[in-house]
């Protein structure tokens, strides 16, 4: 396969008078070095972790897109305050994209390099909205036969992050789960999960659609938050899994201190003795998401055996060490096609990623539409 003498990547800049620039650049290509390869990027997901840096605290509803094709340019207002929170990267330049997966199409000279050319790969090594990205051999996933670029897409951080929430909950002797937009394609992973490991999980949902949905897959316990029941509800099915350990996707709001709460409440189910400080057993909410941009609020009625914190993929598999990630990049790899499916709802160019009307949908992080980002398109 013959590669060209440039490519074009996406770029977000914060200037400093307050204003975002999402626009498309021509770099030269790379020569892949000794244990570096090639890759022909073919697939690549837009998550909710990618928006962060595409857009950070600008105002997307205000945004406009300029130019066609590659010279396409989405603009966007941020406000005084989104000025103060991201003061540090104001005036830089930073790639955009976490993971993708596409062909090997040229490498170094080392033989864990050379072993990978042709092949399909997926990489999690950032700045991966680009037509090519040259990586490390080492932090490629050779997909299986019959396992194709868009499958492997979205192989690492959904997949990892709910493996990561199985792993986590063990590490720190807890029993069940329970987890927030539990409808999402990571929500739906995490139920083939618990379902294969035999571990309890309580789904917290905000519309009845998702509780059929979840229903339907087979999961025992589906809480919407929109039922007029919803903390009596949460509550008996805490108190009939045990959960202690909660990964909230919201981050802001009361909803972390609610599950708390409710986790308290059966915990006092228990018969033992009363203590003003409440139950022994600790209950701990990470928020791993920021769906709701709001302060977080606690409300503090749970006792003083409690944690709010929190959670970062990269950082949790630093902490479990190289032999749990290696384990569970394994198992991602064997079920591609079943436990961690994705499904997307669209597929569009790296110019059509930055189109003002396109931005606004993805944007809006509408529980069972994900948009995979072509580059070849």
């Amino acid at each position: 396969m013959s590669v060209p003498s440039s490519y074009l990547q996406m770029f977000s800049t914060v200037s400093e008078s307050g204003e975002l620039r999402l626009e498309l650049m021509e770099k030269p290509m790379p020569t892949p070095e000794a244990n570096q390869v090639l890759v022909r990027i073919e697939a690549t997901p837009i998550n909710p972790s990618d928006q962060g840096v595409m857009f950070g605290w600008s105002d997307i509803s205000a945004s406009t897109s300029s130019g066609e094709g590659q010279n396409t340019v989405l603009t966007a207002p941020v406000s005084e305050q989104g000025m103060r929170v991201m003061k540090a990267r104001a005036g830089q330049t930073l790639a955009v994209g976490n993971e993708g997966a596409g062909t090997v199409v040229a490498t170094g000279s080392s033989e864990l390099a050379k072993s990978l050319e042709g092949k399909v790969v997926a990489v999690m090594g950032g700045s991966m909205y680009a037509q090519y990205r040259c990586v490390d051999a080492d932090t490629c996933l050779p997909l299986l036969e019959g396992q194709t670029a868009k499958d492997g897409a979205s192989c690492f951080v959904n997949p990892l992050t709910a493996l990561s929430m199985v792993e986590n909950m063990k590490m720190e002797d807890h029993s069940a789960l329970v987890h927030t937009a539990a409808a999402s394609n990571l929500g739906q992973m995490l139920v083939r999960i618990c379902q294969a490991d035999g571990v309890e999980l309580v789904n917290i949902v905000r519309k009845e659609e998702q509780v059929a949905l979840l229903r339907d897959m087979g999961a025992k316990y589906v809480i919407n938050t929109s039922s007029d029941n919803f903390m009596a509800e949460l509550t008996d099915a805490i108190h009939a899994t045990g959960a202690t350990l909660a990964f909230d996707a919201t981050g802001g709001g009361t909803l972390a201190s609610n599950i708390l709460a409710c986790m308290e409440a059966a915990a006092a189910r228990t018969p033992g003795a009363y203590s003003i400080y409440g139950s022994v057993k600790h209950k701990q909410v990470y928020l791993y998401g920021n769906l709701d941009t709001s302060p977080t609020v606690l409300q503090r009625a749970y006792g003083m055996a409690w944690g709010v914190g929190g959670w970062l993929l990269p950082n949790f598999l630093a902490k479990a060490g190289a032999e749990v990630a290696s384990r569970l990049r394994t198992r991602v790899a064997r079920e591609l096609k079943t436990t961690f499916a994705s499904h997307y709802t669209n597929e569009i160019s790296l110019a059509q990623a930055l189109d003002a009307d396109t931005v606004r949908q993805y944007y809006a992080k509408h529980t069972g539409e994900k948009f995979l980002i072509c580059p070849q398109k």
